[in-house]
């Protein structure tokens, strides 16, 4: 299982949106960045993401599962993009901020820390490992 980052603005699409998504989840479409669009395509079934609201919060609200892999993205009409499906998993016990992420040696080379406007990261085990502890989550 691989680990990464979705971002999106809580008021555009919020964890509460995906969780009201229900199993099924929702196509994560609209990247359009060559690099998170690689990283969209590197994504498996199964594979576990924080979920992050960018601009208002800039926090880690909750961990959602890649539930279908890449296909050419809807809101693409040139068709050059691609999108995954994402369902909520469950929310963080508590919140992990961006100014928490930025203190903490531990994720000093987090793609959240180095490369903070990308809106799909890849997340290493260890990270996920250290924001789920230190989030409240005893196994994630």
């Amino acid at each position: 299982m691989a680990y990464w980052l979705l971002k999106s603005e809580p008021d555009v699409f919020s964890w509460d949106d995906l969780v009201a998504c229900g199993a099924a989840g929702e196509p994560w479409t609209g990247v359009r960045n060559h690099t998170a669009k690689l990283n969209l395509m590197a994504m498996k079934n199964g594979d576990r993401c924080f979920f992050y609201h960018s601009q208002a919060g800039k926090e880690i609200v909750g961990i959602a599962e890649v539930v279908r892999e890449h296909y050419p993205d809807p809101t693409d009409a040139k068709g050059v993009f691609v999108c995954v499906d994402v369902r909520a998993v469950e929310p963080l016990p508590k919140p992990f901020t961006l100014a928490q992420a930025k203190a903490d040696p531990a994720l000093a080379k987090m793609s959240l820390v180095t490369s903070f406007r990308l809106s799909v990261q890849p997340v290493t085990a260890a990270e996920w490992a250290h924001i789920c502890k230190a989030s409240g989550l005893a196994d994630a």
